[in-house]
């Protein structure tokens, strides 16, 4: 290709077609995705609306006594809730909303297609994740801000709050790429939606393991939203240092949910 230039310097340029650098290419999909699932009412939803109303409605009505709750103050009940809420939020994202827009995506050819582009398939996994990690920055944001006004008074090592959360994500990351990886879009929906449900009454988000029966209470204390809960609990009520057998048990659910959805996902 010949080309005058303003100056009058003529010059020959050869077109180099390739795909963009790596980087750039999961910040692109990443951005991508994330406008993505912010634009989507369900997720929204899901993942905003729920955990912010359940947070203001139980820690302002007393229908469920918790173990700090205070006869007249709601400060207390806070205190209690909001860490349960925040492990709610992250499994909102991290498993249930990746799962369901993952499996649609898988149905309608879309992961397919991608598949083939110059992205590589850990690039859009990665990028995936990088949305998921924003949504979660922002759901944290908001549903700390509700919080404080509602009198919350967090305590304990912000680093200890930040490796729960990123091993939590990890977790329900990885089960939730298992689930739409493995099963119809429709099943996926289906069952992420039920699996939101019982972790959100038996997890201990909202509802105290003492209201379990005891036989029940070494279960659901293996429940990766129960360590979740419990250990960020443990943190931002109680001031723990590091809960290490929360930690342990969200690492193990962690590198279990990974290895099977890197083992058994299938795109097509």
């Amino acid at each position: 290709m010949t080309t005058t230039e303003a100056g009058g310097v003529t010059g020959t340029f050869s077109p180099r077609p390739g795909a963009a650098p790596l980087p750039r290419m999961i910040r692109a999909q990443a951005a991508l995705e994330t406008r993505m699932l912010l634009r989507n009412g369900e997720q929204l939803l899901l993942t905003v609306i729920i955990p912010t109303l359940l947070l203001v409605l139980f820690s302002a009505v007393d229908i469920i006594a918790v173990p700090t709750a205070t006869a007249g103050g709601a400060g207390r009940s806070v205190d209690f809730l909001a860490p349960g809420i925040l492990a709610l939020a992250v499994l909102s994202t991290a498993f249930t909303g990746q799962a369901i827009a993952t499996g649609f995506e898988r149905r309608y050819g879309v992961l397919k297609r991608l598949a083939v582009s110059p992205l590589p398939r850990w690039g859009l996994m990665t990028a995936k994740t990088c949305a998921v990690l924003v949504t979660e920055v922002l759901q944290i944001t908001l549903l700390t801000a509700v919080a404080l006004a509602l009198g919350w008074s967090p305590e304990g090592n912000p680093l200890a709050v930040a490796a729960l959360l990123l091993l939590g994500t990890a977790a329900f990351s990885g089960l939730g790429l298992l689930m739409a990886g493995t099963l119809k879009a429709e099943a996926t929906l289906a069952a992420a939606n039920l699996v939101f449900l019982l972790l959100l009454v038996g997890g201990g988000v909202i509802v105290p393991l003492e209201k379990f029966p005891a036989a029940a209470h070494c279960v659901l204390g293996l429940l990766p939203i129960t360590a979740l809960s419990d250990g960020l609990r443990a943190v931002l009520q109680h001031g723990a240092a590091l809960p290490w057998p929360d930690l342990g048990i969200l690492a193990v659910w962690a590198a279990l949910g990974l290895g099977a959805a890197a083992r058994f996902f299938r795109w097509e």
